[in-house]
């Protein structure tokens, strides 16, 4: 007696229901991954901002000299005065946020009303003041203190 052939493909239906499990997961998996993206661009992008901030402060000391970054929320940009880019060294430092690295962009900058922050030849800075970027859903702030120019993240 023959033995009936065991079908080893799968059917129509089979596979309906793995595409509808895999679209359900999907559907789960990308506003979190959407949030995850957002919340390391705005975390980037102040953790660069503080970099740049205690680098102008570190050239201020150094060259003993006042040194200024000035922040632009319209161009989404900042520079640092008189400090050559490095990868263009007749041109002035300046960081762009909207980049592809960060995708973020400066919501609030406030330095007593400016935007600009400089420090004095022994590091000090002329005012407090506080950043604020966006990305996506995700915000994060810093804060700069006036005695001392450290940069906390509240």
């Amino acid at each position: 007696m023959k033995r009936p052939s065991i079908s080893r493909a799968f059917t129509l239906v089979e596979l309906a229901v793995v595409v509808v499990i895999l679209a359900v997961l999907a559907q789960l998996a990308i506003p979190r991954y959407a949030r995850a993206i957002a919340n390391y661009r705005a975390d980037a992008a102040i953790r660069r901002i503080a970099a740049d901030i205690a680098l102008t402060q570190s050239r201020a000391r150094a060259l003993s000299s006042s040194q200024t970054i000035t922040f632009s929320t319209t161009a989404n940009t900042y520079q640092i005065t008189g400090m050559p880019d490095p990868d263009h060294p007749a041109a002035t430092y300046t960081v762009p946020l909207a980049d592809k690295t960060t995708g973020a962009s400066l919501s609030a900058v406030s330095f007593n009303n400016s935007p600009s922050l400089t420090f004095d030849g022994y590091g000090a800075p002329s005012s407090a003041g506080s950043i604020t970027v966006t990305s996506g859903i995700a915000t994060r702030s810093l804060a700069v203190a006036a005695d001392s120019g450290v940069v906390t993240f509240p």
